[in-house]
């Protein structure tokens, strides 16, 4: 996966933590969330903020 893969990623992530809100996570572990997933291959540079609220959007229509 790569930053461009918001629904991608946020169907990992509520997979993977399923007690979490994704509207009060902090963007800073956000992004640490999704550097450690198994599947991911991108440079961290390449993420940004639109990105990240893009990928929390798709979270909270996942949950």
């Amino acid at each position: 996966m790569k930053w461009t893969d918001s629904r991608d990623i946020a169907i990992e992530l509520a997979d993977r933590f399923p007690e979490i809100d994704p509207k009060t996570i902090r963007f800073t572990e956000l992004m640490e969330w999704v550097l450690a997933l198994d599947d991911f291959d991108d440079e961290p540079n390449r993420c940004g903020e639109k990105i990240l609220e893009a990928i929390q959007a798709a979270w909270i229509d996942e949950v």
